[in-house]
């Protein structure tokens, strides 16, 4: 340990109570841990650098959300720590900024709740702080950074370090101006990482009132301004059925839910105002009869788009609390031909001219060339923009959304000839039957729709897999619609 740092305070003045607890990810009896869908029993020792399922399993395993999880006893806890720590000088993943920050909150909040004092723990615990306050994520930024800054204020309470506390106030504060936008988004635009990162803002802003360090002083005034301005963008966006559009990096069973999050956001206090949408690009319309998602939006943000997709002028369509249109969502982190495909302009409910991508993604979690929204005008009952993601091609595509209580009309508008080789993509829920195709026309019979098309050259029917979570596809249908320049779409419902 390094001089001046401390071994532990007096546990007995940290407080912490769970308003949320993580979905069951361990069972004791097997030594099973299911991470992204996937199981794993630990049939003698934990192997805590694991890799065959891949580096986000590894993680997880790492992160120690399970110590929190309904019904952990605090023997068994204490257990998974004091065993993490037998190996703490060979762990490799482990080690890494992100999944030290995400462990760090783990801990401290259950040694607080349980009442743990132990200096061993509390030793390996503030060496891990230490290590994690040397390598903070300023190359990757984004939800990392945010991530990071998080786990210090967490550290700082814990240890009541004036150190921690001092640059995790500093890192709040930028980064929660930079990266919470004016409508409330989070501004990597994944309504996923949005629950994730609102949630952990809340649990912030709960240990501050639970304990009574740093009180002169104006970071929990600032916390709660935040969260209110999350609050409200979380309300928008989410849907009569409690689902969040599964747009960008986003899919089922990894944060909690909206209402989970609202209530807790309630529950300690938090203002809840009514900030229309802007910033973020997206738009959701209601009617007594559906809710129409719409993105309009640039990709973002400019200098970390990694959980970008190619997905401009992208829609889902919720009817009666039935989803109908849906994007994609992702089922692997793994760089593979399925991330790739996953976050593809043919994998939303958009445009694609030849085998031009709107916006160029790649590597995983990288963009190069993208997309970017040229004009956008709004409308009490439309909204039309354009996009120049084809402009290197000569091209630029428009698209236009108008509603009505019963219909819903896109036109999409292409500056010349495409030879036929556009292609309008709508993705159909899992649990939307195969459609019937007469002429120009499709009937959706198990969902009471029909939609025509005017001016198309072909139209055909495709099967994809939908993501119902990591690792977990399910089948489902496509509408493809092949045509030239203009494209007339209405959806009676």
């Amino acid at each position: 340990m390094e001089a001046g740092e401390k071994s532990g305070p007096d546990i007995k003045s940290i407080k912490w109570e769970n308003k949320l607890n993580p979905s069951l990810c361990y069972s004791h009896k097997i030594k099973c841990f299911t991470f992204l869908n996937i199981p794993h029993n630990f049939s003698n020792q934990i192997d805590w650098n694991y890799t065959e399922y891949g580096k986000l399993w590894t993680y997880n395993l790492n992160y120690f959300d399970f110590l929190n999880q309904e019904g952990m006893s605090k023997e068994i806890g204490i257990d998974l720590i004091n065993d993490y720590i037998e190996n703490d000088k060979t762990l490799k993943d482990g080690k890494e900024p992100y999944p030290i920050s995400l462990r760090g909150i783990n801990w401290v909040k259950f040694l607080s709740e349980n009442r743990v004092c132990d200096s061993r723990i509390n030793k390996i615990l503030h060496q891990h702080y230490f290590i994690l306050l040397k390598n903070l994520e300023y190359h990757l930024l984004g939800n990392h950074l945010l991530e990071n800054a998080f786990s210090l204020l967490f550290g700082a309470y814990y240890f009541q370090d004036d150190k921690l506390y001092v640059k995790s106030k500093k890192l709040l504060i930028s980064e929660l101006n930079e990266q919470i936008l004016n409508d409330g988004a989070h501004y990597e635009l994944s309504p996923m990482y949005h629950q994730i990162l609102f949630c952990r803002l809340l649990d912030c802003i709960n240990l501050i009132k639970l304990n009574f360090l740093w009180q002169n002083d104006n970071l929990l005034s600032f916390l709660e301004v935040k969260a209110s301005k999350m609050n409200s963008w979380l309300r928008n966006i989410t849907y009569n059925n409690g689902e969040i559009p599964m747009v960008n990096d986003a899919t089922y069973g990894i944060a909690a839910q909206s209402n989970e999050l609202l209530s807790y956001a309630k529950e300690i206090g938090i203002t809840d105002q009514q900030i229309p949408l802007s910033d973020s690009g997206y738009r959701k319309i209601g009617t007594n009869n559906y809710e129409l998602f719409i993105d309009v939006g640039n990709v973002g943000p400019d200098y970390q788009p990694g959980h970008a997709h190619s997905d401009t002028f992208n829609f889902e369509l919720i009817k009666n609390g039935n989803p109908i249109f849906v994007d994609t969502g992702i089922s692997t982190y793994e760089k593979n031909d399925i991330r790739q495909s996953e976050r593809a302009t043919h994998s939303h409910n958009t445009v694609k001219i030849g085998d031009k991508e709107q916006t160029q993604v790649w590597g995983g979690f990288r963009v190069a060339k993208r997309a970017r929204i040229t004009y956008l005008v709004e409308k009490p009952n439309l909204i039309e923009a354009r996009h120049n993601g084809y402009l290197s091609n000569g091209y630029k595509h428009s698209r236009s959304f108008l509603w009505g209580e019963n219909h819903l009309i896109l036109k999409d508008k292409i500056n010349r000839s495409t030879n036929n080789n556009a292609k309008a993509y709508f993705h159909l829920h899992s649990s939307v039957a195969k459609p019937l195709v007469d002429g120009k026309t499709i009937m959706l019979e198990s969902s009471g729709l029909s939609i025509d098309f005017e001016n198309a050259f072909s139209i055909s029917i495709q099967e994809y897999q939908l993501s119902a979570g990591f690792n977990n596809t399910n089948l489902a249908y496509k509408i493809v619609v092949l045509f030239d320049q203009t494209l007339k779409t209405k959806i009676s419902l």
